[in-house]
This record gives C-alpha cells, structure tokens and sequence, in this order.
C-alpha cells in the first residue's frame, strides 16, 4: 500500500510562509519616529558633534577665516588657563550651594503641601509661581530687589532701622555670589518641590500608620519611611538640578553678566565670553568639551554612591 509521500504524481506541501510584515512594520516605525527625529538630530545632534569637532580646531570669528585642525592645542592651553579653572570652582559652588538649598527647601515645601490644609490647592499653584517665569524676567526682577539705592531689600533693612546691613548685594565681592545662588534657589525651588510632592504622594499611608502603631515619632517615620521611599526620586531630581545649575546661563547674565572681578563667573559665562567677545570659537568649543566630561565624571561618582546607599 503506497503512503502518500511515495506518490510520484503527489507534490509534498511545504510549510505555511508566513507574510514578511517584519520589516514593513520596521519602516513603517521609522517613518513615524522621523518627524520627531529630525529636529533632535538637527538641533541638538549635529551642533553637539560640531561643537567637538571645533574643539580641536583654531575655528575665530569672522567671514572667510580659514580653520585648521590643532589637534589638542587648544585643550593644552586650557590646563593652564587659570581663568578658567577659576570659573569652574566658582561653577562647583554655585550648582552644589543652589541643588542642596533647592533640595532641602523644596522637601520641607512638598511636606507642607502634602498635608490636609485649607486652600492647598490654590498653594501648589503659587507654589510654582517662580518656575513659570523665564530666566531673564527673573534676573531683572531680583535686580531691582538688590538695587543698592532704590532696592526694596536696602529699604527694608533702612524702615527697621539696620542700616549697617545696606550694601550693594550685586557689586560687593563678599555678597555677589550668595545673592545669586538665592536668586537661583527661589528660581528652581519650585520644580524641585513638584517632584517630591509627586514622590511623597506615592508612599503608602499604611506605612506611617503601621510605624505609629509601633511607637515611631514622626521623625523617626520621616528617617525610616519617608526618606527611604523617596531616595530614587531624591537621586533623579538632584542630579537633574546639578545639571540645570551648573549649565546656568541666562539668570547669571542678566544679574552680574559674570562680576565682580569674576566673582559670579561661571564656566557657561566663561566659554560664552571667550567665543562671543573674544572670537576664539574653537577655544570655547574645547571649553565646553571639557565642563560636559567633568560634569560627566561628577556625576558618575556620585550616583553611584548614592545608588550603593539605596541598595
């Protein structure tokens, strides 16, 4: 009895093929992605690549000005550049002195406005007040308040009689610096304080009432519920400020533009002097190379502590 396989005038039917729609879908994916692509490629890939590459070039300001490649000239120049190793502490002090005052701030904020009081809602809203209004407005504004004659901090200090505590906020080399990093708290408190509200409202109530079941005082449920709960959103929203402090431009500018004596110098306003005032395009690309790997290398340590204390 012959099998059908052995049938000569039989074919043998092969597997089922399935329609190729993998790469269809593929194309189609990237077809889709393209309109958001295109202008992160555009505006944010292609400058960052062009910024590396003037770097390592002798790139000035001007029409029809040829650039060659130098190689590491440049960053050569940079060591021993004390201006700018000088700008860069004083960068250190301000994104480091404005996160920890933003963090602390913003955290005692956001416990306040997760608690169950009268109007809370209208004061989450004037509580982000400050991070809706643009950097500059934000300069001029704090500019009038440290105003040395007509400033309304100098005028408190004259009606309650401490005169001795008018000075020129701005101008002075003992006050310029401080006055700034208050005026960058108050301008970033707010987003800070958004993020550990969401946190906060994330941390179960079965927790603070199991441990005030157990006899913990409310510090102690703070320390050991609270914190704890809240350390990977601690972690993200610090390093993300660190980043916006220390990238600050537009607030610094339009309060000191870098003074006194460079006391408020910051590497942003450094790079941007050297390329805009000065035309050493290249130099500042190298400068600004530098601060990203530095920030990067910064970074890296401390997250990986803070993710070792975590775990």
């Amino acid at each position: 009895m012959t099998t059908l396989a052995e049938r000569p005038d039989v074919e043998r039917a092969g597997p089922a093929r399935r329609p190729n729609r993998f790469r269809s879908d593929r194309t189609t994916i990237y077809l889709l992605l393209l309109p958001s692509l295109l202008p992160i490629l555009v505006l944010s890939v292609f400058p960052l690549l062009r910024g590396i590459y003037l770097g390592f070039t002798d790139a000035r300001a001007g029409r029809n000005v040829e650039v060659s490649f130098t190689g590491l000239a440049n960053y050569r120049e940079l060591l021993g550049d004390e201006l700018f190793w000088n700008s860069f502490k004083i960068g250190l002090l301000w994104a480091v002195g404005v996160t920890v005052l933003q963090f602390l701030l913003a955290l005692g904020l956001a416990l306040l406005l997760n608690q169950q009081l009268r109007f809370r809602g209208v004061a989450r809203v004037l509580a982000v007040v400050p991070w809706a209004m643009p950097p500059v407005v934000v300069g001029i504004l704090w500019k009038l308040v440290y105003h040395p004659d007509a400033g309304l901090l100098n005028e408190f200090f004259h009606r309650v009689g401490a005169d001795g505590l008018r000075t020129n906020w701005l101008g002075d080399f003992s006050t310029a610096l401080p006055a700034v990093i208050l005026v960058g708290v108050w301008a970033g408190m707010p987003q800070t304080t958004v993020v550990l509200l969401a946190g906060l409202q994330g941390v179960g109530r079965e927790l603070h009432e199991a441990a005030a079941v157990d006899g913990a005082s409310t510090w102690h449920r703070f320390r050991h519920v609270t914190l704890p709960a809240l350390a990977p959103v601690i972690v993200a929203i610090t390093s993300l400020d660190f980043i916006w402090n220390f990238n600050s431009f537009g607030l610094v500018y339009v309060l000191t533009a870098g003074g006194p004596g460079g006391k408020t110098m910051l590497p942003m306003l450094f790079a941007y002097e050297e390329a805009f005032r000065y035309g050493n395009y290249g130099y500042a690309a190298a400068l600004g190379n530098v601060m990203v790997v530095l920030i990067i290398a910064l970074l890296a340590v401390y997250l990986r502590r803070r993710l070792r204390e975590a775990n």
